[in-house]
């Protein structure tokens, strides 16, 4: 079947590299990936999803899947292949009385927070509100959230899928249950996902959120209290660490603009005087050079880090799991975070805890152990090819010296740019063959690989 044949019978949008639109249509929120697919299939219904596989399928094109677009590996663009755009389906539907909400796979978090918190509502996100909710999800999913009420993945209710024949499925619980487990936590692998449903959670509108920074020479004991501190706090607390320089915003004093160092948010949903006593021991403890406290919408805290991540940045990220951010990995995140290059490159600590680890291991396809306590990210961000192959030299040297205390070589599979089988395995453990199996199911020809790929088993293998 010819490009014009397909167009001729699809009733989306349909571009080759001469489309008016083609160049936006293609780009992907890291500016380093520039792959050129040979048709981009745009669609607003899994009937359109179907029969974009089907002529992927009929012509031997390798296709990729494309959510949100935001993603250091580039998953959602191939070259000379078949791009499925899901970016137009972006409706959300909020049952309040139910607590549950429903979206198109294209959807972002910023578009499915406007609309739950319209109702005082929300389900686990990332940290980043132009991430697409379906990439987010299908991995896992940690975000302010995570303590209080779990990962993304651990909220999905039910979703529909259409497989790599075609076939429109539901699964959940009492539908397809295998693929609703999966689906939480083991990636793109499965189907197109094209519409998602989550359970929804009292937060918001207001939440309050304590800034702390510290400057690099107080690395060790800023890195040593936080690891206490967040020790100390109730379980659904939100708290992050991060690595970063400190941003020119008018609430940091101007001779701290760009100074590197770490940071300490921590979010309260309660009252302003709860938060007050959660962060009054910081201040007793450790002074920071600056802190920022202030209530503020939770719309507004799922997009505070947004300007560290523009779109068309250039970006690279290296991640793994610790059992305990003891002193000897304390030690080396001192010694070695204030070697990166680019003002933008960034280390977010994600501490786990309260509801993480409230779910059984076996419950969802997730790819960690819900006995971890932290996820340490390592991101190489910058404006130049220059600043990047310098810091991409930085988190793969940072993530070799972690690498001696980390539970295990498994990471989490969002956070890979550049996944092979080994790490894969390493990081779904005991679930990989369980997921080899349900992936033999449902996409036997692994025509869906271009994620965190989990191969069908083999007959007689499985």
């Amino acid at each position: 079947m010819t490009v014009d044949t397909f167009r001729k019978g699809f009733t989306g949008n349909v571009m080759v590299p001469t489309s008016e639109g083609y160049e936006n249509a293609r780009a992907l929120w890291n500016g380093d990936i520039d792959r050129r697919p040979a048709v981009i299939a745009q669609c607003r219904t899994a009937d359109e999803v179907a029969s974009a596989l089907e002529f992927g399928r009929g012509e031997g094109l390798e296709i990729a899947v494309r959510g949100g677009g935001h993603n250091f590996a580039g998953h959602g663009v191939c070259h000379a292949g078949l791009m499925i755009d899901l970016s137009p389906m972006r409706d959300v539907q909020v049952d309040p009385g139910a607590r549950r909400a429903r979206c198109g796979g294209g959807t972002t978090w910023a578009e499915l927070d406007a609309a739950t918190q319209a109702h005082g509502l929300a389900t686990p996100g990332g940290v980043i509100s132009h991430t697409g909710v379906g990439g987010l999800t299908l991995g896992g999913g940690i975000g302010w959230l995570t303590r209080r009420a779990g990962l993304s993945c651990d909220n999905l209710v039910s979703a529909r899928v259409v497989t790599a024949d075609g076939r429109l499925l539901t699964a959940s619980e009492a539908e397809n249950p295998d693929l609703h487990w999966a689906l939480r936590g083991g990636g793109g692998n499965f189907g197109v996902v094209t519409e998602f449903e989550f359970a929804l959670h009292e937060v918001g509108p207001e939440v309050h959120l304590g800034l702390f920074f510290w400057g690099v020479q107080q690395g060790v004991d800023a890195l040593r209290f936080v690891r206490d501190y967040t020790a100390s706090v109730p379980p659904g607390t939100g708290v992050q660490l991060i690595g970063l320089n400190a941003p020119p915003a008018p609430f940091v004093p101007e001779e701290f603009h760009l100074a590197p160092g770490y940071a300490v948010a921590v979010v309260g949903w309660g009252s302003a005087e709860e938060h007050a006593a959660l962060v009054q021991p910081i201040r007793d403890t450790l002074p920071p050079l600056f802190e920022f406290i202030t209530p503020l919408p939770y719309t507004f805290l799922q997009q505070m880090l947004d300007d560290s991540a523009p779109w068309g940045i250039l970006g690279y990220e290296k991640a793994l799991y610790l059992d305990d951010l003891g002193d000897g990995a304390i030690d080396v995140v001192a010694e070695r975070f204030p070697a990166k290059s680019s003002p933008m490159s960034i280390m977010p600590v994600f501490p786990l805890g309260g509801a993480y680890h409230e779910v059984a291991d076996d419950a969802t396809a997730w790819g960690g152990s819900r006995a971890v306590k932290w996820v340490f990210n390592i991101a190489a961000i910058a404006p130049t090819p220059d600043l990047l192959e310098a810091d991409r030299t930085w988190v793969r040297s940072m993530f070799d010296a972690l690498q001696p205390f980390a539970a295990g070589v498994g990471t989490y599979v969002n956070f890979m740019s550049d996944p092979d089988e080994e790490r894969v395995r390493a990081s779904y453990g005991p679930k990989y063959e369980r997921l080899s199996r349900i992936k033999a199911e449902y996409d036997p020809e692994n025509l869906f690989h271009l994620n965190a790929n989990i191969r069908p088993s083999q007959p007689g293998t499985g």
